[in-house]
């Protein structure tokens, strides 16, 4: 079964397209009810969103076909919804099941990962990756500007920041749910694994400038390193099964 439940910016979330799954329901019909509800939908909202914005993505039940506007709601409206229909099948009974297991797993990883970023370790190296950060950061600054110089378009060359900062979360992490700062939810080593990552990035892109190389070459150069970095690392999870992590911040 898919993961039902997913952590966005903290809280968790339950997106409508596989709860009409697990409910047997056509997935407009769910819509329908929220629409109508809306109002109880709203007072159920911890963070008081409106529907509009607990539209998160558009997703495609096909390769082809139109694309899907799915909510994700909370524990409590996701609750109401099900109570709003009346089948008690068995497969119905154990979706609800799996749908309530997966809404306490992730609360209890949430919890834990709270109390993971209170100890000693995790600050020592967030605060490490805050340094490593901001140099890495600045030299892709000097990369966008030696690119303009190159020929480059602005607008093309600032997209630089944003592709290689998705690349290398894409390559190093198996990431679900939506994160307002993605190293916030990383543990220790996930840390650690960035900040190598980054000083690869870091020497790559100071490299390709001083020996002049065209712009597109220092890029694919970076890919094929961060690429060639991350075979022998592996992906892992963001976020981890935290409740399995034992403290030992030591003295």
């Amino acid at each position: 079964m898919n993961e039902l439940v997913t952590s966005y910016y903290g809280e968790c979330r339950a997106g409508t397209f596989l709860i009409a799954q697990g409910f047997q329901k056509p997935h407009f019909d769910l819509i329908k009810l929220i629409n109508r509800y809306e109002t109880r939908f709203w007072k159920l909202e911890t963070n008081k969103l409106t529907l509009n914005q607990l539209i998160i993505n558009k997703i495609t039940a096909k390769k082809a076909g139109r694309p899907i506007k799915e909510y994700l709601l909370n524990e409590a409206q996701t609750i109401f919804l099900g109570t709003l229909f009346r089948n008690s099948s068995d497969i119905i009974l154990d979706f609800k099941m799996n749908l309530a297991k997966e809404f306490i797993n992730l609360k209890n990883q949430n919890d834990a990962l709270k109390v993971y970023k209170q100890t000693k370790p995790y600050h020592l190296t967030r605060d490490a990756s805050k340094i490593i950060r901001k140099t890495a950061t600045d030299e892709i600054q000097n990369f966008i500007n030696y690119a303009i110089k190159q020929g480059g378009t602005p607008n093309g060359c600032e997209k630089y920041y944003s592709n290689i900062t998705k690349m290398l979360n894409g390559m190093l992490f198996i990431i679900e749910g939506k994160h307002k700062n993605l190293r916030e939810v990383m543990s220790v080593q996930q840390l650690m694994t960035t900040f190598s990552a980054e000083q690869i990035i870091k020497k790559a892109l100071t490299d390709g400038m001083k020996k002049k190389m065209f712009y597109k070459e220092i890029y694919q150069d970076i890919k094929t390193k961060v690429t060639a970095f991350a075979e022998l690392t592996g992906q892992s999870k963001i976020i981890q099964q935290f409740t399995q992590i034992e403290f030992n911040e030591g003295d």
